[in-house]
């Protein structure tokens, strides 16, 4: 039971940092399957494989580079968006051991997924914001900082599983505040518009 909770923090932070950037996190598992310092699940040992490490490394680079260029960050994002959901489902998958094949998909698939679609969407938005802010010049800021989360969660995930889950369940609470307090702004706005009138 307990190395089940290790794989499934393991999982889930690997899935929100495929949320901030998708091929880092499989870069970082391909790395450390190679050095041993990580066990995939069996179906999923070809990604510590060395052609695999070569390709996530060529693909990391493409795709980070690709984020510093204005405006295509924008269009890549949505890209990215469905494309991190099946990235995170499959991150979490590969590392989740311990559990019956119908638990370990649906744990993939609600908690991988849906961790990996929230993290890009708020990567999105705050992309939109500084697009919007900056005339697209604070977006090289917002890149490099979603690099840096991409692979501090990575690593995390893989040698400190449990504080990998504690990081996403404080950003999902986080995340939730916020929307909260927007909620409630937006009613008040709302609520004023109609006294007004």
């Amino acid at each position: 039971m307990e190395s089940s909770i290790f794989s499934v923090c393991l999982g889930i932070g690997l899935a929100a940092a495929c949320g901030f950037r998708i091929f880092v996190p499989f870069l970082v598992m391909s790395a450390a399957s190679h050095g041993g310092w990580l066990e995939l699940n069996g179906s999923f040992e070809w990604i510590g494989s060395t052609p695999a490490l070569i390709v996530f490394a060529a693909a990391t680079a493409i795709e980070v580079g690709a984020y510093y260029i204005p405006w295509l960050d924008n269009a890549l994002d949505v890209i990215a968006t469905p494309t991190a959901v099946v990235a995170g489902v499959i991150a979490t998958a590969s590392v989740v051991t311990g559990m019956d094949p119908l638990l370990k998909w649906t744990v993939a698939v609600v908690a991988g997924g849906a961790v990996a679609g929230s993290v890009q969407a708020v990567t999105g938005v705050t992309r939109q914001v500084s697009l919007l802010s900056t005339a697209g010049l604070g977006n090289p800021l917002v890149s490099s900082a979603e690099v840096v989360g991409s692979v501090a969660m990575s690593v995390v995930s893989v040698f400190i599983p449990v504080l990998a889950g504690l990081l996403v369940l404080a950003i999902a609470l986080f995340a939730l505040r916020l929307w909260m307090r927007r909620g409630a702004r937006a009613r008040r706005a709302a609520a004023s518009a109609t006294s007004t009138a």
